[in-house]
């Protein structure tokens, strides 16, 4: 019989909330909460693929490194999603294996440091519009535009910020070995943060990129590649709404790619929101996927027995 596989996405701020301060104990207490909700999709007899985001702890790393400029030399941004993605998934894999063990289930975890291919043609890299990193002031920015190249953008009277692009993920480089662990009954996390951004070169080598790859769009590549069979992404809100944040707005329970489009077109999912999301989910619908929820964590159980979410696919 064929194994059925789960796809699961949701952010950094899942482990490291605004309200909190980034300590480890907190995000280790975090992983734990996550983990559970990740032994439910098990539980209904899913193979599973979790991809996670790593904005805030990213943020924290370059803010630790710019602290200790002077005795520590810097990682550049790319390393710096590798390091997340090992740290985040060492919290995710050791709170999914201890629910495991929980619940008499035997199944093995495994973390993928994951490369993720993007055009080096991409209109993103002419155009860099994600702030990372700390705050600077004026004359700390001016010298390390002159120094490193880098693109500064005042922020809301803050001060100084970094900005970088944000390409569309082509390919996933070690995306046959997702497939191998997965299709044998492994729970893989992979692609964290989107993945770290290569490019291929003009001698055909990959070569890292100082760039952000939105982790909606990341696991939505995954899920076409691996074909699976539910593409969930966890956000902060029950449903996709329209009209969303005024008098007017209703919950969507249910909805078709087509309608999706539509809806993006009307100006109903803006970019800085719902819109990646909504995308991400419809070229995983447009390419074959079956299915995708999208809901919040406090209604994710509810959801999966169609009480909460709302879902896309192609045909209602």
């Amino acid at each position: 019989m064929k194994r059925k596989i789960a796809l699961i996405a949701f952010g950094g701020n899942a482990i490291l909330p605004e309200s909190q301060r980034g300590l480890q104990s907190e995000q280790m207490k975090n992983a734990q909460k996550a983990a559970r909700l990740m032994i439910h999709v098990v539980k209904k007899g899913y193979d599973l693929i979790i991809v996670h985001g790593n904005g805030p702890q990213v943020g924290n790393l370059l803010i630790q490194m710019e602290e200790s400029i002077t005795k520590i030399p810097p990682f550049s941004l790319e390393v710096c999603d590798a390091m997340t993605e090992g740290s985040m998934g060492f919290m995710l894999e050791k709170a999914i294996i201890n629910e495991l063990r929980k619940n008499s289930l035997d199944k093995e975890v495994a973390t993928l440091v994951t490369q993720v291919v993007v055009d080096r043609e991409d209109p993103a890299f002419e155009n860099p519009s994600k702030p990372v990193g700390p705050f600077y002031t004026k004359y700390r920015a001016q010298m390390l535009t002159r120094e490193k190249k880098w693109k500064m953008i005042e922020d809301s009277g803050r001060g100084f910020r970094k900005v970088v692009p944000s390409p569309k993920p082509i390919d996933v480089v070690p995306k046959k070995i997702i497939r191998d662990l997965v299709h044998a009954g492994k729970i893989v996390i992979a692609s964290g943060g989107g993945g770290i951004p290569v490019i291929i070169n003009g001698r055909g080598f990959f070569e890292g990129v100082e760039a952000v790859i939105d982790k909606d769009y990341a696991a939505s590549l995954i899920a076409r590649e691996v074909k699976v069979d539910l593409f969930i992404i966890l956000t902060n809100v029950e449903r996709v709404y329209l009209n969303y944040g005024t008098p007017e707005e209703s919950p969507i329970e249910t909805m078709t790619a087509k309608q999706a489009k539509d809806y993006i077109a009307q100006g109903q999912f803006p970019s800085g929101s719902m819109g990646p999301k909504i995308k991400a989910a419809v070229e995983y619908i447009e390419s074959g996927g079956k299915e995708v929820l999208i809901t919040s964590a406090d209604y994710f159980k509810a959801s999966l027995i169609n009480r909460a979410g709302t879902k896309i696919k192609a045909t209602l």
